[in-house]
């Protein structure tokens, strides 16, 4: 049982949240990685910084890549979300995750894709034997998509919930 596990027993006398069973680092870390990534690394002009700070907090992110400014990378899942080599994400991008109720979910993101602004990826459970979103090689998704399904290598997706209008 954890420092924290212990005060919130002694003093509310219920069972603690889940996150109180973390460590103390993790505890002071948490906040620590949502504030560089949301705040420093989401409103810096420069994108090598940009990626140097996401990368810094552990996103898996390939060579000669550009994220725009105002995306919002899930913090909490910063070692389910992959991102290929010459991948170009527009501004305001959002990526998901998880969700109420549901567990953390892998977003893989493979080579040369372009995804526009203010486009929403949210993973979710898809199949039994695989889960999580994968947008493929070369695919291109338009400006404001809700991507909730993988998209094909090569495909063009647009709309909300997205639909696959272009296949290779």
């Amino acid at each position: 049982m954890t420092l924290p596990e212990r005060v919130y027993r002694l003093f509310s006398r219920k069972e603690p949240p889940y996150y109180l069973k973390y460590s103390i680092l993790k505890l002071i870390c948490k906040p620590i990685r949502k504030y560089i990534t949301n705040v420093i690394a989401a409103n810096c002009p420069f994108n090598t910084i940009r990626i140097f700070l996401y990368r810094c907090c552990g996103f898996k992110i390939g060579k000669k890549c550009f994220i725009g400014m105002r995306c919002y990378l899930d913090d909490l899942c910063y070692d389910y979300i992959t991102i290929g080599n010459n991948v170009i994400i527009s501004y305001g991008v959002f990526f998901a995750c998880h969700g109420r109720n549901q567990k953390h979910l892998p977003i893989t993101i493979k080579d040369n894709a372009y995804i526009g602004m203010r486009t929403s990826i949210i993973s979710k459970n898809r199949d039994k034997e695989r889960e999580g979103i994968i947008i493929g090689e070369s695919a291109v998704i338009g400006a404001c998509s809700l991507i909730n399904m993988d998209i094909p290598d090569g495909a063009t997706a647009v709309g909300s919930p997205c639909r696959i209008i272009n296949e290779k």
